[in-house]
């Protein structure tokens, strides 16, 4: 049997031995007893209220990465938000990883595709949850405003049993997600592998995201006896 332990405990970047990321969680899973339940709700308060940025998905700064800062800061990129859910669902007693993968959305604008210099989406990432005796994947990534704008539909839902990932196609039968590659499942976010994967695929665009205009990090204290 599959030892589940390493996949309950906080990291540098699942972050929940923070105060304010546990109580978090513990208040959007109160009154919750399943723990599909819980994982439901979790799912959807990320999905919901962390807002889709791709352009803040700049591993160099590590702390862009951490759950706690995500949550501070309200938005996220697919990783970030990975990260945020499997670290609530660790904080609430669920074991829970990421997976990241490499995918083309067919339906990103001509500008990110020439600012990327591709359209393909390297070490996208959704959360692994262990739920009745599998792992479930579920990808909070984005919210209803990002996918209303970009006309991201079928939006992702998550029932608690079944994977819930990025459609094929569209609800008008166009093509939307791709999944091209796969480099697997991870108990932390794996910065030093995505760093190198960047700098191979986003040569320019990963050296000029340093200029872009993110949101400073608070430096207050988020230790528990805070």
């Amino acid at each position: 049997m599959e030892d589940l332990s390493i996949y309950l405990k906080p990291t540098e970047f699942l972050d929940f031995h923070k105060k304010r990321v546990k109580e978090t969680a513990l208040e959007i899973t109160k009154g919750l007893k399943q723990d599909k339940e819980k994982a439901i709700a979790l799912f959807y308060w990320v999905r919901n209220n962390i807002k889709y940025n791709a352009f803040s998905y700049y591993p160099k700064v590590k702390a862009n990465l951490k759950a706690s800062v995500t949550m501070r800061r309200k938005y996220g990129f697919c990783m970030s938000k990975a990260t945020l859910l499997s670290t609530f669902a660790r904080a609430v007693g669920i074991p829970a990883r990421i997976h990241m993968v490499d995918i083309i959305n067919h339906k990103i604008s001509k500008k990110l595709v020439n600012l990327m210099g591709t359209n393909a989406f390297y070490c996208h990432a959704y959360s692994e949850m262990y739920l009745n005796g599998k792992w479930v994947k579920a990808a909070p990534i984005f919210d209803e405003k990002t996918c209303i704008k970009g006309g991201f539909f079928p939006m992702v839902e998550f029932d608690g049993e079944n994977d819930a990932l990025f459609a094929p196609y569209d609800t008008e039968g166009n093509k939307f997600v791709e999944y091209i590659g796969d480099w697997g499942a991870f108990s932390d976010v794996p910065l030093k592998k995505i760093d190198q994967i960047f700098t191979e695929k986003y040569p320019e665009w990963y050296n000029n995201l340093s200029d872009l205009p993110l949101k400073p990090i608070k430096k207050e204290p988020l230790s528990l006896d805070k």
